[in-house]
């Protein structure tokens, strides 16, 4: 079992954005202390829904202030960024770190970020597909041209070789691992097709997941993966956990704190294109997922990973810790977390 952070770098209402971004800093920082596996970074932009612009970026900052545990990013959003810059990024990171970089990407919304950044909504619509093809190649090619609808270039040579990590683990000379985040069966085909495991979302219950875990099962060995290969894939699983002495108190303290930030962070979601779309309830939303995750009493939490675990074949997690938007709580969940939940996983 596999059991780490995602931050969010969310901004609860009455706080400033740096305090947000040292929040986020600090449970990172935590994270390692208390033994966890990994932390992963989202990235959002004019919202504060999540304060962090560029994922890679905090990554870099990161894992330059760790020595052990892993950082992805979940996810660098790509029609909004070029494949080829993100590939020179991710390899920098993955060679720098000695192989601790994970690379997590997905499409996104149809949010005004595509305007802003000069992508457009078919970036959006159409265009994951070739960017994500070509970013394979930049991590895994010397040298790379392009002749696609969007990007068109002479062929250039690949630097730095994310493939020249000087490690021995055949895993390691395969560059940055790379993970995609999957909402629908198209997507899951597009990760499934190419070997690459799913990020599946905090708002999948158990079942849902399993059933895009058998999918992906079935695309890969149909697309002529190997049967190893497909069996174990590192797919990943997003919730969110607040350790707490019973699963009332734990509950209270998101259902007092997230509505807040859901509320105004989802509701200042902007549409490129004018379309509706329609937000969850924060006060549901929130008390959905504490019956979903680990939020209560260590054993009640260590028996929710492992149920999932066992209905989905997932062991890799990455649990928002920072529900209670206060940064002494977050670094007290995050220490339970590993002193008192990861002893039951063992």
């Amino acid at each position: 079992m596999r059991v780490g952070t995602f931050v969010l770098a969310a901004q609860f209402p009455g706080q400033g954005q740096g305090e947000a971004l040292h929040r986020a800093v600090r449970s990172a920082e935590v994270a390692e202390e208390a033994g966890l596996d990994s932390v992963w970074l989202a990235e959002h932009h004019f919202v504060p829904y999540g304060v962090c612009p560029s994922a890679v970026t905090l990554a870099a900052l990161l894992l330059g202030r760790t020595r052990r545990i892993r950082v992805g990013t979940a996810v660098s959003v790509l029609p909004t960024a070029h494949p080829v810059a993100l590939g020179e990024q991710a390899a920098l990171l993955h060679l720098t770190s000695g192989g601790r970089f994970t690379l997590g990407v997905g499409r996104g919304g149809p949010w005004v970020d595509l305007e802003v950044f000069g992508q457009g909504l078919a970036a959006y619509e159409h265009g994951f597909p070739e960017s994500l093809d070509l970013l394979l190649r930049w991590l895994r090619e010397p040298r790379v041209e392009a002749r696609g609808e969007r990007f068109d270039f002479r062929e250039v040579a690949v630097v730095p070789r994310p493939d020249e990590l000087l490690r021995e683990g055949p895993e390691d000379r395969d560059g940055p691992e790379v993970v995609v985040a999957c909402t629908s069966p198209k997507s899951v085909r597009m990760a499934a097709e190419r070997g690459l495991p799913m990020l599946l979302g905090m708002h999948c219950g158990d079942e849902d997941k399993a059933e895009m875990v058998a999918l992906w099962r079935r695309l890969a060995l149909a697309a002529g993966h190997e049967p190893e290969t497909v069996a174990r894939a590192g797919h990943v699983s997003a919730g969110v956990a607040q350790i707490a002495d019973s699963a009332a108190d734990g509950t209270e303290t998101l259902t007092k704190a997230m509505p807040g930030w859901l509320k105004q962070g989802l509701d200042a979601h902007v549409t490129v294109d004018g379309r509706h779309r329609a937000m969850r309830d924060p006060v549901a939303y929130t008390e959905m997922l504490c019956e979903l995750h680990p939020v209560g009493p260590p054993r009640l939490a260590a028996d929710r990973l492992a149920a999932t675990a066992e209905r989905t074949g997932i062991t890799r997690f990455a649990l928002l810790v920072e529900g209670s938007g206060d940064l002494a709580a977050t670094e007290e969940n995050v220490r339970r977390l590993g002193s008192e939940v990861l002893p039951l996983l063992s």
